[in-house]
This record gives C-alpha cells, structure tokens and sequence, in this order.
C-alpha cells in the first residue's frame, strides 16, 4: 500500500489506440498499476496487434489455452496514467528485429505467452521449469533460449521427445516441433554438441535404422533391468542413478504384447 512505485509486464499492446491490456487471475498487476504513484510498464515488441477489434480473439485465445476459460480473471486495459499519477511504457526490442528478419526461426514470435505447450509436454510436467536452467522454460524455451546464446543453451533442443504435442496445442501455431530439429542442426553445426550426445547418437543409430536391431534391443534392455543388480546399476558410475531409480521390469515388451494381442486380430480383419 505503501510503495513508491509499480511495474507490470503487457500482454499485448493496440497500436490503434496506443493502450496496452494486462491480462492476470490473481489481480496483482491491477495493484501494482493502480496504487503506486509511478507505474512502469514493459512490453516485447511483438505485443502489438494492429486493430482494437483485433484483441476479443487474441484473449480468448489467450484464456482458453491457457485455463479453458473465455477471459482471465481480471482483463485490464490502460490508456494512460490516472489521475495524480505517472506511468512510463517500456518497450523492449533486446534481439526481437533480428529474429523477426530470421526466415529460420521468426515464427518464435508470434507466441502469446499461453502456455498451453508447456501443460501439454510430457517433458516438462515431469521435470518442471527449474531444470531447464532458463528463463524461458518449456518446448517454447527450447526454441527461444538458443537465439540469445546457442553455446549456453546447446543442450535444451535435447530435452523433447519429439511427440509433437506442442505445435498441436499451440493456439498460434509456432511451429515448435520444426523449430527444435533446426536449433538441434544449429548446434552440431556450431559444434556446440555435448560429448555424450553425440556418442549416444552414433550408438543408436544403428539400432533405430533397424527393427531387427531395435527389438534384439528391447529385449536386452529388458533383460537388464531383470538380472543386472541394483548396486551396479545404480552405481555412482551413472549419472542418472544420482537423481532417479531404475523403473520396475515389465512383465514383456510393447512389441510383445503387440504381437501376442493385437497383431492376430488385425491378421484376422
């Protein structure tokens, strides 16, 4: 109640009207706006739409990939200071004109900020957006992060299991799939790769180019977490038994139970 000055971000700026419009549910950034004397607001460029009869769809938009609701909670437009206060625009470029002349990865801006990607990838539900050690986390980080420092951020185009679900939920379709492949081709150009990438690529290749190979795989995987004991497994020798456990053996392969189940019915069809 007492503070001197207040700062919000900008969800998308009209540049018919000069107002901008601060979508939020906790109502925060109305209190940050409208209390202090000073209010600063920050927008990236790519915030401007061009028409006021533009924003009805970009907010529900917005709300329904986001929550699934028609509108956020409190949807606030500004047109300048109220009276008795002082409000400042911010508007940020910081290496947006140079991806927006990228025919590679331009698309990157056109996200809203919804994230939809992030609540649909099986990815990062699991590992949250600590791990990403980023400030944009994600699928829209792993194709943002790269354009402001590749040799930083080499590894995040790794984390994806390419399931695509990201550019299917994507309410503006930034093509996120594609772009991953692309920073992924950037870095190996770059030789920016990690070590062990690049020895785990040129293992699996032979294996993933051939069914034989990949099934003679599964069942050795199998037969691993099986028979192999638990204190070589887990040993400080492999990084990833630092933070997780082996998972519990299945009883047999998808490709087992494929052709034990399913396969015959479909011989039969």
């Amino acid at each position: 109640m007492k503070v001197d000055a207040g700062m919000s971000g900008v969800n998308f700026g009209i540049a018919e009207t000069g107002g901008i419009v601060v979508c939020t549910n906790e109502g925060n950034a109305d209190i940050s706006a409208n209390l202090p004397p000073l209010y600063v607001a920050t927008m990236g460029l790519e915030k401007l739409i061009p028409r006021q009869s533009d924003l009805p769809l970009f907010i529900r938009l917005l709300s329904r990939s986001a929550l699934g609701l028609d509108m956020t909670q409190y949807t606030s437009h500004y047109h300048g200071p109220r009276k008795g206060q002082e409000m400042h625009l911010v508007i940020l470029d910081n290496g947006r004109s140079e991806r927006l002349t990228s025919p590679d990865y331009w698309e990157v801006l056109k996200c809203i900020r919804c994230g939809a990607c992030m609540n649909t990838c099986p990815v990062f539900r699991r590992t949250s957006g600590i791990s990403y050690d980023a400030i944009y986390m994600g699928p829209i980080g792993i194709v943002l992060e790269p354009s402001y420092d590749l040799y930083k951020y080499a590894r995040l185009p790794y984390s994806c299991t390419h399931c695509g679900s990201c550019g299917d939920v994507c309410p503006v379709k930034v093509p996120i799939p594609h772009l991953v492949f692309y920073w992924r081709s950037e870095v190996v150009k770059h030789g920016f790769g990690q070590f062990t990438h690049n020895v785990e690529e040129d293992l699996a290749e032979p294996i993933l180019k051939s069914t034989t190979n990949l099934a003679m795989a599964e069942k050795m995987g199998l037969w691993a977490l099986r028979n192999i004991p638990k204190s070589i497994m887990e040993s400080p020798l492999n990084p990833w038994a630092k933070e997780h456990s082996d998972p519990i053996a299945p009883e047999e392969t998808f490709r087992q139970y494929y052709e034990r189940n399913i396969k015959p019915h479909k011989e039969n069809d």
